[in-house]
């Protein structure tokens, strides 16, 4: 029986990718996105009716319930990929608050927009949700604060989620990319630092810049893990993908922990005793 997808960020990156793999196991697709001519493009690849283009803005007022007609119209949904979203780098300070409202928008209210749209359906047919996040969504690096607090927010709502759809047998994975090389790399938004943060956020954007076209991985490895864990019976609650995101995430932890364990027994004065 084949199974029917909705791909958010389905023209472009990972979500493209994924979107092929997607078609080729014969699986009915919404692509989901802004790009009308290259929703087209994906549709006319496909076999006739096999992918039904969703033209549309995801932080849009009626984002909502336009996806859940659309899921509606074919009478269910057995896999979501939560994947649209835009990286934003520059120093936490310099970030305005109309900016800082864009990326939240579309990386956080926009995944809360979809699920809504989603989740009777996912679990009807007792489903999948891959939500894609970044090795950044489990710490930040100078420059990278706004948007790795929206990925941040992602991880924890999908970790609820995850707990809260267990009763229904819904399945919830949080994916958690490395440095690849898709158009998200080649498209961030930069705030350039000013004085006060050259040293910090000017130094690393300076040495992301220069990394060398080998330390970006093949997206294609992106897009077969996603297929992969979605097969599985007990997939994990969240995936790093690549070496990088390994080791970067490792290495957080490890120091969250040792801070943990320097600081545990921190002196704690009884409000009553303070002076």
């Amino acid at each position: 029986m084949s199974s029917t997808w909705l791909i958010t960020g389905a023209t472009s990156g990972f979500g493209r990718l994924v979107a092929g793999r997607a078609l080729a196991g014969g699986a009915h697709v919404f692509a989901v996105g802004r790009r009308r001519d290259r929703l087209a493009a994906l549709a006319e690849s496909a076999p006739h009716g096999q992918v039904t283009p969703v033209a549309l803005d995801l932080t849009a007022p009626d984002a909502q319930d336009v996806l859940a007609e659309a899921v509606r119209s074919v009478g269910g949904l057995d896999v979501l990929v939560n994947n649209a979203g835009y990286g934003l780098f520059g120093a936490v300070e310099q970030i305005d608050a109309d900016t800082a409202r864009a990326v939240f928008d579309t990386n956080v209210l926009a995944n809360l927009t979809v699920l809504r749209a989603t989740l009777p359906a996912l679990r009807a047919a007792r489903g999948r949700i891959l939500q894609t996040s970044s090795l950044i969504g489990q710490f930040a690096w100078p420059s990278s604060g706004l948007y790795a607090a929206s990925k941040g927010a992602v991880e924890l709502i999908s970790e609820a989620l995850a707990h809260e759809l267990a009763p229904t047998g819904v399945k919830v994975t949080i994916i958690e990319p490395g440095t690849y090389a898709t158009e998200f790399s080649t498209s961030l938004q930069v705030i350039a630092p000013n004085d006060v943060y050259l040293p910090t956020v000017g130094q690393f954007l300076t040495d992301f810049a220069a990394l060398p076209p080998q330390a970006f991985g093949d997206p294609e490895t992106v897009a077969d893990a996603i297929m992969a864990v979605a097969e599985l019976d007990e997939p994990p609650l969240r995936l790093a993908v690549g070496a990088d995101a390994v080791e970067h995430i490792r290495a957080s932890l490890r120091s969250r922990l040792a801070e943990l364990d320097r600081w545990e027994s921190f002196p704690r004065v009884p409000v009553g005793e303070r002076a």
